[in-house]
């Protein structure tokens, strides 16, 4: 069964990113036929910077990399690698009626903010592009966040409605939702987020990352007294990464009076360190070899294209296009 997992380069990732989509979209790579790519079409929607997409994109493979990616068992590409993608799209879109795109939900959040009218057409058409994503290569199953289902629904209506127009070319694919994977909190409590600027970046500097889990907002309960661990943000992230034993211990340093969330913030940061010590070398050594980077690429965009050429030419043909891959 094909699985396809794609990330926007727009940022170093995240530690929501990492536990929420790198680490079970990898996870798979043994049990699946596996496809990931970086989804640098997707980030034009709001990265207009040449050295950033660059940098970012290269960031993202090298994340990947480092926290176990095998390339020699999965296909690992960069979207604009292959731009099979969006022709398909631009076939998609001629079949797809615009009250669907109007019901995706950063489109119906950009009515919400009134900002609909200075959006630009991408973030319109990116649940477009986003099918021609999953369907170009006939994937099984999406693996998604919560957020993330509408898209792979819109994908199927889109699909659908091709095959009924042109006989059976799309294979339907299904979102595979992690019901157990709970909201990664951020520094200030919220849902982690790059837009709420409350993320925790496991690859940044160390002293950069220090000072990102020494600013998680805690209560006032005082040093002399036991905290609530429950409701305590430290905790809540510190249970992520920990074995069930430093969770107990620390359960117990709650209870305590004379444990203070300074020393909370730093059990975290220790562990966080202790346990990015080897994929932080991997992917500095990465990000200072960019031409090792780019061949593990564009290795992945040459197998990638067997399947895509295959399911675009069966779209052209469908429609009346001559067959030409």
């Amino acid at each position: 069964m094909i699985s396809l997992s794609g990330i926007k380069p727009t940022s170093t990732p995240h530690v929501g990113n990492h536990l929420g989509m790198i680490l079970p979209a990898i996870a798979l790579q043994d049990s699946y036929d596996c496809r990931y790519f970086i989804a640098d079409y997707h980030a034009m929607t709001t990265v207009h910077d040449a050295a950033r997409m660059r940098e970012y994109s290269h960031g993202i493979a090298a994340y990947f990399l480092a926290f176990g990616l095998d390339p020699n068992k999965c296909i690992f590409y960069r979207q604009s690698d292959l731009p099979q993608v969006t022709e398909l799209a631009w076939i998609l879109s001629c079949m797809t009626n615009m009250g669907l795109l109007e019901r995706a939900h950063a489109w119906k959040a950009a009515k919400d903010r009134g900002t609909a009218g200075e959006e630009c057409h991408g973030l319109f058409a990116y649940p477009v592009l986003m099918a021609a994503d999953i369907l170009i290569h006939d994937s099984d199953i999406v693996p998604v966040g919560k957020d993330q289902v509408q898209h792979v629904e819109m994908t199927r209506d889109m699909a659908e409605r091709f095959n009924y127009a042109f006989g059976e070319v799309f294979h339907l694919p299904e979102a595979k939702f992690n019901e157990t994977l709970h909201t990664i909190p951020g520094l200030d409590g919220r849902k982690m987020s790059k837009s709420y600027g409350n993320t925790i970046n496991l690859m940044y500097p160390v002293k950069t990352l220090k000072k990102q889990i020494m600013s998680i907002v805690t209560d006032s309960t005082p040093i002399d007294q036991p905290k609530d661990y429950e409701n305590c943000n430290v905790y809540k992230l510190y249970k992520l990464f920990a074995s069930p034993e430093q969770i107990a211990q620390m359960e117990e340093n709650y209870r305590t009076p004379g444990f203070g969330y300074g020393h909370a913030k730093m059990a975290l940061f220790n562990l966080l360190v202790e346990m990015t010590e080897k994929p932080r070398q991997i992917y500095e050594d990465y990000m200072n070899h960019p031409d090792t980077l780019e061949d593990v690429l564009r290795s992945g965009a040459q197998r990638a294209s067997v399947k895509m050429n295959e399911v675009l030419n069966r779209a052209r043909v469908a429609v009346g296009y001559k067959s030409i891959l």
